[in-house]
């Protein structure tokens, strides 16, 4: 299950686990294990992270960013407690590298003269096949 990402940064010494009892089906094992896992992380104090990379993280992540600036990242898919605070640092990497990777800009581009004859095409043929579906002037 181990992915590597090319955020190369460990973030792991900043990162706090908090476990809590999973929702949802599970039988009886659902109401003894805490299987669910929350990973916190503070974006502004943390010392590994540029100022710039807060900036970024902060304004692409700020729905999963409470008012104390703390990104939580939520697992409970799996029954083990082990599994789901794996899913969880592989989603907030997953999460942080997206955030992190720059929008490559859109170049404007003219539509080609072919492009423009078929869009003219098939107007036309579109315009002809109503046109036929209309009753007969007497």
């Amino acid at each position: 299950m181990e992915t590597k990402f090319k955020f190369t940064k460990d973030l792991t010494k900043e990162m706090e686990f908090i476990t809590s009892r999973s929702s949802g089906p599970g039988g009886q094992n659902v109401n003894k294990v805490n299987s669910k896992v929350e990973l916190r992380f503070s974006v502004f104090e943390s010392e590994i992270l540029t100022k710039k990379e807060k900036e970024i993280i902060f304004l692409k992540l700020y729905h999963h960013i409470n008012n104390l600036g703390i990104l939580s990242v939520t697992a409970q898919t799996e029954r083990s407690q082990v599994q789901n605070k794996e899913i969880a640092i592989q989603k907030f990497y997953q999460w942080i590298e997206i955030a992190l990777t720059p929008v490559k800009p859109r170049k404007k581009t003219r539509p080609t003269r072919a492009s423009k004859e078929k869009r003219l095409e098939e107007k036309q043929a579109l315009a002809q096949k109503k046109e036929s579906r209309k009753k007969p002037e007497l």
